[in-house]
Order: C-alpha cells, then structure tokens, then sequence
C-alpha cells in the first residue's frame, strides 16, 4: 500500500464519553494518525476538536426527534397501529381483528423522510468542507437507533460511491427491543446496507457468520483492542487512597465491577459470589446505569441488601479525568482504580466483545467472566487463564476463586500470560495490520 496520507471521516450518531463505539472510534483514529492520514467526525454529539468536527444534533439518537421516532418504531403497542388507521378512515372497512402491530402511522414515514433528506445534506457538507476521501461509519448502520441517519448514510453512499468501512458492533437482531418494529423496511434497507462500495468489518465471528448467512456479504473479524504494546503507567501517589475512598477496610478484598449498571451485565451474579464467598469483600461498581434507565439498579441494590453484601456505587468518583467532586471528594480514572482490585468481575450474559475484559487483562488482574458466547467462541480459545463460569455460580467457582485471592504468585503468572496472549491477538500492532488491509481494499490499492 502506498504511503499516502488521506483524509478520513468518521460518522456516527456520538462520539462522546466512554462507550464502547468512542472509546473503540479513538483507537482506530490513533491507528490511522499513525499511518499518516487526517480523521474528522460528523456525529450529533461530539467531543473532538471542533476544527476536525461536523456537529448535527439530529444525528444524535438521543434528540427529542430521534426518540419519538424511535417510541413509535419499537413500542410494540397497539396505540401505534391505532394512530396508524385513524390516518386512514377510508381504510377502515379493511379492519381484521387479526390484523398485526406491525403498522407504521404515515406521518412516522413523513418525518423519517424529512430527517433522513436533511441528514443527507449535512453529510454532503461534511464530506465537502473536508476533502475527504473514505468514510468509516461506527454502528450507525448496525444498530438502528437513528432510522434517518441509517437511512441518509445509505442513500448517501448510493448516489456517491464513496469508499466506505463500515464497521459494526451491535446488531439489531441481536437486541430483542428491536425484534416487534413497524420499520423492517428500513431495517432491509440500511442495518447494514449493502453497496459496492462498502466494506464491512464486525468484532467477533458469530457476527461474521450472521451477516454472512442473512445478507450474503462477506466481511472481515477486526476485534476490539488495546495498546498492549505500551503497558501502563504504575500507579502514582494520587492513587494510593483509592480503597479508602471507597470503603474498603484493610484485609477485606476489593472486586471491581467495571460495567454500567444494565440488565446484560448480570451484575447479580457478582453480588452473589461476594455474598457466598465466606471472606470479607466489597464490591465496587465503577459505572452509573447510562442510557437505559435505572430499574435494574434499583434491582441490584435491592438483590445486594437481601444478601447483606456492601456494593459501592462510585461512578461520581470515576471518570474520564482526575478532578474533585461537588462535594470535594477525588475523582479517579478507570484506569487509576484497577491496579487496587483484587479482581474483576465481568458476569455479562451478552457482550459484543468485551472491552472490560481487555481493560482487565492489560491491567493484570484476575478475572472472573461469564462464558457468555463471544468469550466462549473469540477469546477464551486463545488460552486466557481465567475463573469462568457458565450462567450461574457453582461450589467450583467459588474455589478457584478463593484460591486465586490467596494465592498471589498464582494470580500474577495468570495476569502474565494473558497479557501476552491479548498483545499477540488484541494489540494496536494487530490492528494496524488490519486497517491497512481493510484500507487498500477499499481504494483499489496493493499493500
């Protein structure tokens, strides 16, 4: 592949905060930046250097807009359909108690169209006032959180045929509240859509085989990673009050939930093993409940106070950067806090990949997982040394890891090995390889 620099445009509906799609989006930008080319953003809600960004609120799936759209798409409501035939009185001899909830009100279709037609624009713009040449498109025409955005980018890339990677991490099919729609027209069309010009890149190989059998695109495995060839910094002064700050009392262990606080995370089962563990522990989870309302965690404080487990839940104190809170407490990073846990716990029952087993493995701890299916197909083949268990907590489980607490030389020739197998298959050095495949491709170029 030749050494030319080329200006690169990433899209999606955020670019903002610690998600997997920007934390993922920032390394695959560093990678580029390496090779020598230029990256900007166009996103509803963006972070980056406004000089390198297209901001356009309607590409947020968070907009007032967005989630109308999206409360009718998915409600799964017969109010939707009832909205959909009062558009239609002349229709209403048609009736049939068997007809079903997948009917789209026409002003929903109306305003998709609007929105989709305004984006479009904006795109057009964003390609224009910055020369650019490829595009990467971040899980906008993956998980269908944005019909219009899916839908402009789409149509966008029909009339252009600009060079496009699309890089996914969530499908739609893989998420239940998108399974009763009124919108599998769209849903065809553009989650993915498939073009010419696009290349599709997902992060594990179930999703492979997925697109593969119900689109008949090919598509390449690039899996989440870390910078497994710089290892972190020791820990510094500032960290040292880490476990004070949150409670936990010397000679109790400390487990580290390092997740937000959703259903899919199964944090339950981390709250069952400080409880059947039979040693004194705290369980400390770093991340607050995000997007999906607070249910659930009303649900594992409950859960945590019928077993009398003390869970700390510290993500006032943990943050994208060193400060103080309101309140003058210290505010730490993800990566200040792991080095002071005795372990991990990531009992996810689903999981696109996994960044918070990467962070766990770079950070040396030990880890106990759920096998949830990509872990059990992608990356506990690779011959990661952890305390896994499969969908509940067992009397086994419970000993390997009392035995891998009390014993410390144990634990640090695990956290060895498994840091040198992710630097082998999860590096940026890994990575970058790919890219550059995945580039040349895309323009036509021999590497």
């Amino acid at each position: 592949m030749t050494n030319t620099s080329h200006h690169i445009g990433f899209i999606s509906t955020r670019f903002a905060g610690t998600d997997g799609v920007s934390l993922e989006t920032q390394k695959w930008a560093t990678v580029f930046e390496r090779l020598g080319h230029e990256c900007f953003y166009f996103a509803g809600e963006c972070d980056r250097n406004s000089d390198q960004s297209h901001v356009t609120p309607e590409a947020f799936y968070r907009h007032p807009e967005i989630e109308k759209i999206n409360q009718q798409a998915y409600s799964g409501s017969w109010t939707v359909t009832k909205e959909a035939r009062a558009a239609h009185p002349e229709m209403r001899h048609l009736h049939k108690d068997f007809f079903s909830i997948y009917v789209r009100p026409p002003q929903m279709t109306r305003r998709v169209n609007e929105l989709k037609e305004y984006l479009k624009e904006e795109l057009y713009k964003f390609s224009y006032r910055f020369d650019l040449e490829i595009l990467v498109i971040e899980n906008a025409v993956t998980i269908p959180l944005n019909l219009p955005l899916g839908l402009a980018l789409t149509e966008f890339i029909a009339e252009t045929g600009f060079p496009t990677i699309a890089h996914h991490h969530d499908f739609h099919w893989e998420r239940q509240r998108f399974q009763v729609n009124c919108v599998n027209d769209y849903l065809a069309a553009a989650f993915p859509p498939t073009l010419p010009s696009i290349r599709h890149v997902v992060i594990n190989s179930v999703q492979a085989q997925q697109i593969a059998t119900r689109y008949g695109v090919t598509s390449r495995v690039i899996p989440n990673v870390m910078d497994f060839d710089s290892p972190p910094a020791a820990p510094d002064e500032y960290t040292q009050s880490v476990r004070t700050d949150f409670g936990v009392e010397p000679g109790e262990y400390f487990f580290l939930q390092p997740t937000r606080v959703i259903q899919r995370k199964g944090i339950e089962h981390a709250v069952e093993l400080v409880r059947r563990l039979e040693l004194p522990a705290k369980l400390v989870i770093s991340h607050a409940s995000g997007d999906e309302g607070t249910d659930y965690e009303q649900r594992v404080r409950e859960y945590a106070h019928l077993l009398d487990v003390t869970v700390r839940f510290e993500s006032d104190q943990v943050q994208d950067e060193r400060g103080t809170t309101k309140d003058g407490k210290k505010i730490y990073t993800l990566g200040d806090v792991y080095p002071h846990a005795d372990m991990i716990t990531y009992p996810s029952s689903i999981e696109g990949f996994g960044n918070a087993f990467l962070e766990a493995v770079y950070y040396r701890r030990p880890i106990l997982v759920n096998n949830y299916s990509i872990y059990e197909v992608d990356i506990k083949p690779k011959g990661f040394r952890t305390v896994w268990f499969d969908g509940f907590i067992s009397a086994e489980t419970l000993k390997r890891v009392r035995q891998i607490l009390l014993d410390p030389s144990k634990a640090q020739e695990w956290a060895e090995t498994n840091y040198q197998l992710a630097k082998r298959h999860f590096s940026f050095t890994v990575l970058e390889r790919r890219l550059q495949s995945t580039l040349a491709d895309c323009l036509g170029q021999q590497i």
